[in-house]
């Protein structure tokens, strides 16, 4: 793993957030696979409500357009607004963890606690924009990414192994996540702290006007909405397809959290830090259509393959391209925007995840119950194929975009 960097401030957020990585890496685990597994082995959740839990992150992604707009308009600090949303998740994952077997409670907490978690996300962006130089920034994220994906994985395989015991004791599961939530929060109070310019209205969707004006951006956040979709529709359904008997699996909760929790996160340790140097190093258009490439095999073993090893296979394959996905999507705004609209041209980008993610659940859990698995990878691979081929013109910039494309891609 790299050293700190040895100037303040990148040092100092390299530090916090190293120690943010750790109760951070436990808390993805709940969106990626405990929230359904309990939703289903607990709750015996309806397929309404198991999309309504696996859409709400996204929901929060939806809305993220307005945390930025709303930092600007009160002056407090993106360090300040971070922490707040966080701890408001922990408050709702304490409410879902003491209500017990009551799926009234359980439901809307759940879902309040995955919204805040997200909405995070472009103001985060903001802070390493500001904090980590330019020609290492994709090396830092990763590094610190091994730490939260070693904390994911060590912390799904214990969480697995709690539930296959006794499902009641997912209440300390769920209280857990909430100490977690108020680890991070502390975390990134630490880091030095980063203000926007402030305004004096509030445009809730005056970000939306880069899309106007950036022509590269937009093309690129229309592939990206074509190829997100089709990831969705898949990750949406991953846990359901090996918890739910129906589709020919009986695992166990251990199993289950191993297969979709843990192998992937450990392909996710072993290659992220490459990842970060080839994010920095290469044509980010070929890092994506690298990346692209993974989720389809992955997508084509696990749900068309037969058995459990094909699962482990295509899991193993999707681990490795999150791994440099997680890069791309968290940073790649920082190759495209002005140093002071990272944070608006995230939200953009969040925004516009946040209306597929929501949507692709309600399709995702419908389709895989009357259409079976087969169609719901079959139809993942097809989005994220013609989200290929549309990014693959980028490769060769025509003669006209010579001049533009060092002032639109390498800004800031």
């Amino acid at each position: 793993m790299p050293i700190a960097p040895p100037e303040n401030p990148a040092r100092r957020t390299f530090v916090f957030d190293n120690l943010r990585a750790w109760p951070g890496g436990a808390v993805e685990t709940l969106a990626m696979t405990f929230v359904v597994l309990i939703a289903v082995r607990v709750f015996h959740a309806e397929a309404w409500q198991k999309a309504t839990l696996v859409a709400a992150s996204s929901f929060g992604l939806l809305l993220s357009l307005f945390p930025v707009q709303l930092v600007r308009r009160t002056g407090i600090s993106v360090n300040v607004g971070t922490a707040v949303l966080w701890c408001v998740s922990a408050v709702c994952l304490l409410v879902a963890g003491l209500g017990g077997r009551n799926m009234d409670i359980f439901l809307p907490s759940m879902v309040v606690a995955l919204i805040c978690l997200t909405l995070s996300i472009p103001l985060m962006s903001q802070i390493y924009r500001k904090h980590y130089p330019d020609d290492s920034r994709g090396r830092l994220f990763a590094s610190t990414g091994v730490l939260r994906k070693a904390s994911a994985l060590i912390v799904a395989a214990i969480f697995g192994k709690v539930l296959e015991n006794n499902l009641d004791d997912f209440r300390w599961v769920l209280l857990s996540y909430g100490a977690c939530c108020v680890l991070m929060a502390a975390c990134v109070l630490a880091m030095e702290r980063v203000h926007l310019q402030r305004s004096r209205e509030v445009r809730l969707f005056g970000a939306l006007g880069h899309l106007r004006h950036d022509r590269i951006f937009r093309s690129l956040l229309t592939s990206w909405m074509i190829l997100g979709f089709g990831n969705l529709l898949c990750w949406s359904v991953f846990v359901e397809y090996v918890s739910n008997p129906s589709y020919g699996y009986e695992l166990t909760e251990f199993t289950i959290a191993f297969i979709t929790g843990s192998l992937p996160e450990i392909m996710f340790l072993f290659t992220v830090v490459g990842w970060g140097i080839i994010f920095d190093r290469v044509n980010f258009f070929a890092v994506r259509i690298i990346l692209n490439l993974f989720f389809i095999g992955g997508m084509l073993f696990y749900f068309s393959g037969f058995g459990v090893w094909a699962l482990c296979v295509g899991i193993s394959l999707h681990g490795i391209g999150r791994a440099g996905g997680n890069i791309a999507w968290s940073l790649w705004v920082t190759k495209f925007a002005k140093a002071e609209q990272v944070a608006e041209y995230m939200s953009v980008h969040t925004f516009l995840c946040g209306v597929r993610g929501v949507i692709a659940p309600f399709i995702a859990f419908p389709m895989i119950a009357h259409l079976g698995p087969r169609w719901v990878g079959g139809a993942g691979v097809v989005f994220l194929s013609v989200a290929t081929l549309m990014i693959w013109p980028h490769l060769r910039p025509k003669q006209g975009d010579e001049d533009e494309k060092p002032d639109t891609c390498n800004r800031g």
